[in-house]
Parts: structure tokens; C-alpha cells; sequence
């Protein structure tokens, strides 16, 4: 076990000194992977289509190619699924991950030989990180555990075809098949309630070191063994050191992961998408995760305030400044271009480059103009949180427009742990907290508050597992699914009123 600790200390030594080497270049290095990606894409029929043999600076691909989501590229992503070659990306891909779109139905993200290792890359090098970091290598020795998707794959076409975790889950290392868990067969139930139980079972009497996957479920995973075992997760796994998640904003789930746990442990972000592997937290003390500029990936970066406009700016990696709110746009070795994946970025550091995810460009409240983004109500609650006993396990947020009486205000629906400690003793004096908080973020909602167009915001008590209830709904129970923090609409909130407590 010994000789396991140091290779891995050896080895993310190896990988810090390669990710300064890129990391301390950034122009130089996403230039590089520009010109890679026109090059071998220049004889596709994308590549003909956009004259990619004009293109020799970020200026001539800005004219040329648009930027898209998924329903303008689906056209080309069409001809890909009909099995065609040489469309989006020379060949054909080795796999589809098959995600639902809101207004697309299915969407077909390919992914390449030429991709698919850098999703793996990312994975492994955030846990090197941590290592070379911190020193702590003894988890290795664990057993480690990754909620995902089933691997069990379709195919269409000749091409395999699944969820972004289960097709993952195919490309474990050899050196981590023995440490790492739920075992295949559990892996491939499809009902998440039902896998769950199963993990549960089998993980309950091992030394489980790592944990990895989504604040959501993750919780409900250690709500399981709480319940079964009568003790804290902490307790049960002596070992546990280290939380991997993604995709969503840990932080207002942390008292709550801290309580059942019963103390703390180091965690680390991550930045996955099926359209690829952006970015991991490198240090634990810096905010922000390490921007990979090196991934087979060029970036482009558009202010979210003019993202609505005709012919926004296109900025690139040398052009971004701190604290501003972009919508991130990709052009990939799986064949996307210009492609917008929905996300909003904000850069904490440029020497390197680290983001955190802000919130989705269509996630976002500005029923009255007051442009609120997921971030800040992340924030806010946190804010309102600190110093209390508050707990809370899931939120999201509207407009309400035609109240029954009174002015228009955000709603803010949240389940509070069932704890009687988890919820606010005052219910006015916590959501008035919450309100200041957004006030001091976001001025257009201030001015809003101020001139009394907004109320102060009214906060909607759910009932347990009324998120789950919802996800369940929609069919987006478990995985890699996420609440969305934010709507526009009162679709979420008018479902989750249904579950509403006293």
C-alpha cells in the first residue's frame, strides 16, 4: 500500500509541472489548440461548408462561423446520427452522450477518440492535484465511490450511445477497478431510488475514502446509511477524506453535508459537461477552478449582457477580465463550433485562469429587469445562513407576478432539513436576510425593492422530498440531473406549491 501512496505522489508531481508548463502560457497554448482544431477539421463537411482553409486568425473563424447551441447545429449533428463521416469532426464518433434538451427533445453530443481521453485526463488530474497540494495520498488505499449514470450503452447507427458517466465508466483505470464502487451490476440499475438502496448495501462495511458526485444525491445517499447504520457517515467510514462533485454550487449544501458527516472534509469541484471537461479546483484555499486551456477545447467568452444582442463580442482567453459574467462558447475535437453550452462563467484569478459557473444563460430572473443570476442567489443564501443552525436541502427560485394582493416579489421555495434545528425560528426575519443580500449583489433589484415595483421576498416552506418529487416528475430523478436555482417562469414553482408546508 505504501509503494500505491508514493507512485501517486510521484506521479501528480509529474502532472503539476506539465500543467504549469500550459497554464502559465495561456494565449500561447490555446492558439495552439486553435490551429489544431482548424487544421484537422478543414476537410470536414463543416470544415468545407465554413471555409475553414480562409481561416488563419481568431478574426477570420469569428467571421466565419456563428455562434450556435444545439438546435442551429443540429442540421450537421442530424447527419452525424445517420451515421454519415467526415461532418462535424474527421471519421466518426465513438460514441453519442445522450442528454435531454429542453425545446431539442434528445440531444446527441458526440464525443471522438480524439475527446474522449481528455474527459478522463480531467477526471484523474483534479484527484493528482489534490495530492500534489496537500500531501494527502493515503485515500488511495480506500475504496472510492462515483454516483453516475448506468454503462449500460444503446447504439444507433453503429455508434454506442449513453449517458456521459456510464460511458466513463467504461475507461476506469486498471489500478482503480479494485478500489472503485458500486460494482457493475449495481452501476447498471436504472431506477436511482432503487440503486441507491443497492449502493447502500454493498458500501455500508467498507473503508470508503472518497465519495464523488452531485450535492443532491449524494445526500440522499448519506441520509440512506444514516438511517440504516444509526451512525454518522463519518463515523460508519473512519477514512472518508475527500468530496468530488460538480455541476452545481456546493455551497448551500454544506452545513447539511457537514452534519451528517459529523465533521469536515476536503472537497474539490469539478466543471464536466457532456460537451467536455473545462475546468477542476486546484487549490483549496483559491476560489475559482483551473480554467484547462490545453484540453482539445478553444474558448470564447461572451458578456451575458450583450450575449441578446446582434453580433455580440467574442472575446478570447487573453481579453477576459475578473468578476464579469460570460456566456462560455467551445469549439471542440468532438466536432462543436462556436457552440454555446448554456453555462456562465466568472474568471476569481488570470494568473491562472480559474472560473466558477455563475449560472446558465437561460437560468436567470428578470421578470421586472432585475437580471438575477444563480450565483447571487447562491450567495444570498449562504449569507443569511452563516451563524445559525439553518439547514437547507434544496431551493429554487421564481417571480411572482399576479399575486392575490399586494406588490409582485421572488419566491423563494425551499425545503428546510426536516430537523427542527434546520429551520429559521422566523421565517420574515430570515427571508428578509436572504433579501438583503441580493440588495448589496444586484443593484437593478435593489432599485426594484427601493421603489417599490418588488416586495420583499416571500419564502415557500417545501415539504421533504418535494424536490425529488419533482425531478421525478420530469423523468431527471438522479444522475448527473440538476435543480435548476432559477426560472423565469412559474412552471417549477407553481409544481413544487403542491408540496407546499405549513
Amino acid at each position: 500500500m505504501r509503494i500505491k501512496v508514493l507512485a501517486a505522489k510521484l506521479f501528480a508531481k509529474k502532472v503539476a509541472k506539465e500543467t504549469e508548463k500550459w497554464s502559465s502560457k495561456p494565449v500561447e497554448t490555446q492558439q495552439k489548440v486553435f490551429k489544431n482544431l482548424i487544421k484537422e477539421a478543414s476537410k470536414t463537411k463543416f470544415g468545407k461548408d465554413h471555409h475553414f482553409d480562409q481561416i488563419n486568425t481568431f478574426q477570420d473563424f469569428a467571421e466565419k462561423v456563428p455562434v450556435r447551441d444545439y438546435e442551429a447545429l443540429r442540421p450537421y449533428v442530424d447527419l452525424v446520427v445517420e451515421g454519415k463521416s467526415d461532418i462535424l469532426w474527421k471519421g466518426k464518433p465513438i460514441y453519442f452522450a445522450k442528454t435531454s434538451g429542453t425545446t431539442s427533445g434528445a440531444k446527441y453530443i458526440p464525443l471522438t477518440k480524439e475527446s474522449i481521453p481528455f474527459h478522463i485526463q480531467a477526471a484523474r488530474n483534479a484527484l493528482l492535484s489534490y495530492i500534489h497540494e496537500t500531501g494527502n495520498a493515503d485515500f488511495v488505499k480506500g475504496k472510492m465511490i462515483f454516483l453516475q449514470g448506468s454503462p449500460i450503452l444503446e447504439e444507433k447507427n453503429g455508434i454506442k450511445l449513453g449517458r456521459l458517466s456510464g460511458i466513463v465508466a467504461h475507461y476506469v483505470p486498471k489500478y482503480l477497478l479494485k478500489n472503485r464502487m458500486p460494482s457493475w451490476e449495481t452501476n447498471c440499475i436504472d431506477d436511482w431510488e432503487t440503486k441507491v438502496n443497492a449502493i447502500v448495501d454493498e458500501t455500508i462495511k467498507e473503508d470508503m475514502t472518497v465519495i464523488s458526485g452531485i450535492p443532491a444525491w449524494v445526500q440522499m445517499y448519506f441520509e440512506k446509511l444514516q438511517e440504516k447504520s444509526g451512525k454518522k457517515v463519518g463515523e460508519l467510514f473512519k477514512n472518508f477524506s475527500l468530496y468530488v462533485y460538480g455541476g452545481v454550487n456546493f455551497e448551500p449544501y454544506r452545513a447539511k453535508f457537514e452534519n451528517l458527516i459529523g465533521r469536515k472534509v476536503d472537497s474539490v469541484e469539478l466543471f464536466p459537461a457532456s460537451e467536455g471537461f473545462f475546468a477542476y479546483q486546484d487549490k483549496q484555499n483559491e476560489k475559482g477552478m483551473l480554467l484547462l486551456l490545453n484540453a482539445g477545447m478553444f474558448y470564447e467568452f461572451i458578456k451575458t449582457e450583450d450575449f441578446f444582442t446582434e453580433n455580440p463580442k467574442r472575446y478570447t482567453i487573453g481579453e477576459v477580465e475578473l468578476g464579469v459574467n460570460y456566456a462560455l462558447i467551445i469549439s471542440t475535437n468532438a466536432g462543436l463550433w462556436a457552440y454555446n453550452i448554456g453555462d456562465t462563467v466568472q474568471f476569481t484569478s488570470l494568473k491562472p485562469h480559474r472560473v466558477i459557473v455563475s449560472g446558465r444563460i437561460k437560468h436567470f430572473i428578470s421578470a421586472f429587469g432585475e437580471h438575477v443570476i444563480g450565483k447571487e442567489v447562491e450567495h444570498a443564501l449562504k449569507e443569511a445562513m452563516e451563524g445559525t443552525s439553518i439547514r437547507v436541502n434544496e431551493f429554487t427560485v421564481a417571480p411572482q407576478i399576479t399575486p392575490e394582493s399586494g406588490l409582485p416579489y421572488h419566491e423563494w421555495l425551499i425545503e428546510f432539513d426536516p430537523e427542527a434545528s434546520g429551520e429559521p425560528e422566523n421565517l420574515e426575519v430570515f427571508a428578509l436576510k436572504i433579501d438583503n443580500a441580493m440588495r448589496k449583489q444586484n443593484t437593478y433589484y435593489d432599485d426594484l425593492i427601493e421603489g417599490k415595483v418588488l416586495r420583499t421576498l416571500v419564502i415557500t416552506k417545501v415539504a421533504q422530498n418535494g424536490f425529488q418529487e419533482y425531478m421525478k416528475s420530469i423523468g431527471k430523478l438522479g444522475g448527473q440531473n440538476k435543480m435548476p436555482r432559477l426560472s423565469n417562469d412559474r412552471k417549477i414553482a407553481d409544481f413544487l406549491n403542491q408540496f407546499k408546508k405549513a
